[in-house]
C-alpha cells in the first residue's frame, strides 16, 4: 500500500546555476574512461590487456569476489591505457572510440515463463547488474541474495539536482520493462517515491507502490525513504536503483543492446549556460560542458552534486552513477574576521551571525571554502535537526571512529549509506569527514560480519 511521506527535519541548499529545461547533445568523445573507484569494494580481474579491441557492451573486467558480476565497455574501440596505482591497483581504463559503436547483441528479453534466475543471468551477462545496489553496506548487490524490497527515488532534493520528471518523460515503455524485471527479482514490493503523484511519469507504471515525498533535503535520498517506508533490520537486504538507470536496463530488455547513455544536468554558478546534456557514461567531461561554457577563473568541477560528488578535472570522465556535473568557485581565499561578523551571503542551520533563515528562497553563490578547520567533535545538537532518520548521528559516527562493531550495529549502521550523512557533514562546525567515517564503518562491518 502506498504511503505519503512528509519530512520535517533537513536543510534545502539553494544555489545559483540551476539547469535550464533544454537538452543538447554533447560533442562526441574520442576517448572514454572507466573509473574503477566508481565501484566501491570491487576487486577487479581484467579480461583485456592494452591494445585489445572491444565492442560496446563487451566485458572489460569482473569482480574477483563474485565472478558473475561483469563490467562492460561503454563504447567500441581500442583499450589504449590501463592506469595503475600503488601495488598495481587498477585505477582507470581508457578506451579510444573507433566511431563505429559496434554493440554486443543480447537479444530482447522474453518475460513469459521467466523466473528470478533467468532475469539475474540476463542482467549479469549484459553488464547492467552494477546499477543495482544494496543496503546494508551501500555496495553492488549480491546476486545470491533475495531482497525484501526494491527502492527507487524519483525525487531529487539535493542542491541543483536534475529534474527527473523532465528526463524520464516519454520513456514509460523502458521504465515498465525494468520495473517488470525488478518485480521478478524480489518477492516483496518495488517502491517508487516522487514529489507529486498527479502528473508523474510513474503514474501509469504498473506493479509499483507509488509514494509522494515532500520536505527539505534529504527527503529525496533513498535512505530517508527506506527508513520511513520499510526500515532495514539485521539480516535483511533491500536493493536500490537510480531512476534514470531504469532506462538503461529497460532498453537492454526491450532491444537487447547495452546503451549507457544518460542526460546529465550541467549546473553551478561557474557555468555560463546551465542546461541538460545528453552524453554517455565514461565520456569526456570537457566535451559534456563545452556547450554550456565554463567561466574564467579558478573553479572546481564535481562529478555529482556539491554534497556527495567527487572532484574531477577537465580531462576526466562522466562517472558510472553520475547524473549531474557541478562547477563552483574554488574557495582558496580567506576572510578577515570571517568568523566574527554578520554573514548575509552564506547558508547556515544556526542563527549565530547568519541571516539565511530570513530569506529562505534566496539562491547563494557558495565556494568550496569550509569556513573552518578540523577539530574534535563539538556537541551542539545541530545534527539531529537535519537528520530525519530514527538514529543518533553523532553517537553512530563515534562508534565508527572507535570501530565498536556492537555499537555500530545497535545504533543503526545497517540502515545508512555515506550520502545520508552529507548534510550533517555540511553543517558540522568541527569539519569532520562524516561520509568518510561512515564509509569506513560500513567497510569494517562488511569485512567482519558480512
Amino acid at each position: 500500500m502506498s504511503k505519503d511521506i512528509r519530512i520535517k527535519k533537513g536543510l534545502s541548499i539553494s544555489l545559483k546555476g540551476e539547469a535550464e529545461m533544454r537538452t543538447e547533445n554533447a560533442k562526441d568523445s574520442n576517448t572514454f574512461k572507466v573509473r574503477l573507484d566508481d565501484f566501491h569494494g570491487l576487486t577487479p580481474k581484467l579480461i583485456h590487456k592494452e591494445n585489445g579491441q572491444v565492442s560496446k557492451g563487451e566485458p572489460l573486467f569482473f569482480d574477483k569476489n563474485n565472478e558473475e558480476i561483469l563490467f562492460v565497455s561503454p563504447v567500441s574501440g581500442t583499450i589504449t591505457e590501463i592506469e595503475r596505482g600503488a601495488r598495481r591497483r587498477v585505477l582507470n581504463i581508457s578506451i579510444k572510440s573507433d566511431g563505429k559503436n559496434n554493440c554486443v547483441d543480447h537479444k530482447a528479453f522474453d518475460f513469459s515463463g521467466k523466473n528470478t534466475e533467468d532475469v539475474k543471468k540476463h542482467l549479469l551477462k549484459s553488464g547492467c547488474w552494477p546499477y543495482i545496489k544494496q543496503r546494508p553496506y551501500d555496495v553492488i548487490a549480491r546476486p545470491d541474495q533475495n531482497p525484501k524490497a526494491v527502492f527507487i527515488s524519483a525525487f531529487n532534493s539535493g542542491p541543483l539536482q536534475p529534474d527527473l520528471q523532465y528526463i524520464l518523460k516519454g520513456n514509460e515503455e523502458k521504465m515498465q520493462a525494468a520495473i517488470d524485471a525488478l518485480n521478478i527479482l524480489t518477492p516483496g514490493k518495488v517502491h517508487v517515491s516522487v514529489p507529486n503523484k498527479e502528473g508523474s511519469v510513474f503514474e501509469a507504471i504498473k506493479n509499483i507502490d507509488l509514494h509522494a515525498v515532500s520536505g527539505p533535503h534529504p527527503a529525496g535520498l533513498v535512505g530517508t525513504q527506506i527508513g520511513h517506508i520499510d526500515p532495514i533490520n539485521k539480516g535483511e537486504v533491500v536493493w536500490t536503483i537510480g531512476a534514470q538507470d531504469l532506462l538503461i536496463i529497460g532498453e537492454l530488455l526491450l532491444d537487447g543492446k547495452y546503451n549507457p547513455e544518460r542526460i546529465v544536468a550541467v549546473t553551478g554558478s561557474s557555468i555560463n549556460e546551465p542546461m541538460y546534456v545528453r552524453t554517455t557514461y565514461g565520456a569526456s567531461l570537457e566535451n559534456a560542458i563545452e556547450s554550456c561554457g565554463l567561466k574564467e577563473g579558478n573553479h572546481r568541477l564535481i562529478n555529482g552534486d556539491v554534497l556527495t560528488g567527487y572532484t574531477s578535472e577537465l580531462d576526466g570522465a562522466i562517472g558510472f552513477y553520475s547524473t549531474q556535473i557541478t562547477a563552483i568557485p574554488e574557495g582558496d581565499d580567506y576572510e578577515f574576521f570571517g568568523w566574527n561578523k554578520p554573514v548575509f551571503d552564506k547558508i547556515s542551520s544556526t542563527r549565530a551571525f547568519t541571516f539565511s533563515w530570513l530569506t529562505p528562497k534566496k539562491k547563494y553563490d557558495l565556494t568550496t571554502n569550509t569556513n573552518g578547520e578540523h577539530r574534535a567533535f563539538v556537541v551542539t545538537g545541530s545534527y539531529e535537526k537535519v537528520f530525519p532518520l530514527d538514529i543518533y548521528p553523532m553517537q553512530l559516527l563515534k562508534a565508527c571512529m572507535v570501530k565498536d562493531l556492537d555499537e555500530m550495529e545497535q545504533l543503526g549502521l545497517y540502515e545508512v549509506a555515506p550520502e545520508d550523512f552529507a548534510l550533517t557533514e555540511f553543517i558540522c562546525i568541527s569539519k569532520q569527514p562524516h561520509q568518510q567515517i561512515i564509509r569506513e564503518g560500513l567497510d569494517l562491518l562488511l569485512k567482519e560480519i558480512g
